[in-house]
């Protein structure tokens, strides 16, 4: 099965940090429309139906829209690589392959909505991708396309670089934010949002790597190129990371409405030694886990909302018939336990507690009600706490009481009565 390349095209075959390079492949193209007219780049966005790439979804040009209409005396764009979920490696991927479309990509953000600076956020655990994002940078600035005047345009617009501390919590964008102005990393009360009060109080369009990697190719080719690829509510192409159980695993790109099944059999080649398929934790660490029997599910947001799987950024991590799923929920609450920033007390208590359930029913100790209690409690989180860090967490443990009842049946002798 042939990817459908749109972020990675040409990746690999050029000097990633050169912009020369770049531009000798295609390049800047999109920069250089974007540049001939700003006014027009948010109506085009809108246009192409460009939804966000970081798990969310949200309409980009939307977005976008919402910092060009707010008045200020600066305005800032901020890429959101922080890229801490487990199971994810596709902005990596862009980052060493293709550092320049991110940096055009950037660079037409900002002229959109106005923007005089721009920050990268990359997470601590990327130190192979600082180096080339520091030449690819100090390349564009040296070539015009970072500056006072970007090729003669008289606009000035220069991207700093900004290493995280580690923190999963920081990929929520309010988050990060307050990591960039120096505070501890904590998500912030909203309303207001970014777009009208974000770094320093000013507006500031934060975007994921691969949603700002797709700029230039739509400011390329064009609206109606990108609406053919995709669904009608979600255009254009997608990352997609695939791990665990498989023989194949790696990052792929495909427009959206692809089949599970399709990257589990083409492309991943299935479960190595024979193995049987089991689950799928689908979107990243706070996805749900779905049986097999849903492979055939077509991954946009809209399809995998309707069958109770979770589109996010694209991730899928396939456990075979040796997996035990109660092992994978406790090591999953683990990391929420320790992710967790502590501000809200749904997610600094409710993590915990959750881990003490699952465990419970994992050493074959639970009681009479424990299963009741972990789904209430679970409940109770994805709407009560302040982020998605903690409104997601309970994803997991839900989907598998769910899809896999039998999983806290054979460990608990009340839930074997009542399924």
């Amino acid at each position: 099965m042939e990817e459908t390349r749109v972020v990675l095209d040409k990746a690999g075959e050029f000097l990633p940090t050169s912009a020369r390079a770049y531009e000798a492949v295609g390049g800047y193209t999109g920069l250089r429309k974007a540049l001939a007219d700003p006014d027009q780049i948010v109506e085009i966005i809108k246009a192409s139906g460009l939804r966000g790439r970081g798990g969310a979804g949200f309409p980009t040009g939307l977005k976008m829209s919402f910092t060009k209409a707010a008045a200020a005396d600066h305005k800032y764009v901020v890429c959101n690589a922080d890229e801490g979920e487990p199971g994810t490696n596709k902005d990596r991927v862009i980052m060493e392959e293709v550092p320049h479309r991110l940096i055009e990509g950037m660079i037409i953000a900002a002229l959109a909505v106005g923007a005089d600076q721009g920050y990268i956020y990359l997470r601590a655990e990327y130190p192979h991708v600082k180096k080339v994002l520091e030449k690819a940078l100090e390349d564009a600035r040296q070539h015009g396309f970072l500056g006072t005047d970007i090729l003669g345009s008289g606009f000035a617009f220069d991207i700093q670089l900004f290493i995280g501390a580690g923190a999963y919590v920081c990929g929520e964008e309010t988050a990060l934010l307050d990591s960039l102005e120096g505070k501890r990393g904590e998500p912030r009360v909203k309303p207001p949002y970014p777009g009208v009060a974000g770094l320093w109080g000013k507006p500031t369009l934060v975007n994921n790597v691969e949603t700002l990697a797709n700029l230039p190719a739509i400011m390329e080719h064009g609206p109606k190129w990108y609406r053919r690829l995709g669904t009608e509510r979600f255009p254009g192409t997608k990352l997609f990371t695939l791990s665990g159980n498989i023989t194949n695993p790696g990052v792929y790109e495909f427009p959206v409405g692809v089949t599970i099944r399709q990257l589990f059999e083409e492309v991943g080649g299935g479960c190595p030694n024979g193995k049987r398929l089991y689950a799928i934790q689908t979107g990243g660490a706070s996805g749900n886990i779905i049986p097999a029997s849903l492979l055939d599910t077509p991954l946009d947001p809209e399809s995998c909302d309707g069958v109770g799987a979770t589109f996010g950024a694209g991730d899928l991590m396939f456990m075979d018939e040796t997996c035990c799923l109660l092992d994978v929920l406790e090591n999953l609450t683990e990391f929420f336990v320790k992710e967790s920033c502590g501000k809200c007390c749904p997610c600094r208590e409710g993590n915990p507690q959750l881990l003490h359930l699952v465990r419970k029913f994992r050493h074959g100790t639970a009681q009479e009600g424990d299963l009741d209690l972990l789904v209430e409690l679970g409940k109770a989180m994805t709407v009560g706490c302040l982020c998605g860090l903690g409104q997601m967490a309970p994803n997991p443990i839900l989907s598998v009481v769910r899809f896999f009842p039998h999983v806290f049946a054979v460990n608990n002798a009340y839930a074997r009565e009542v399924s």
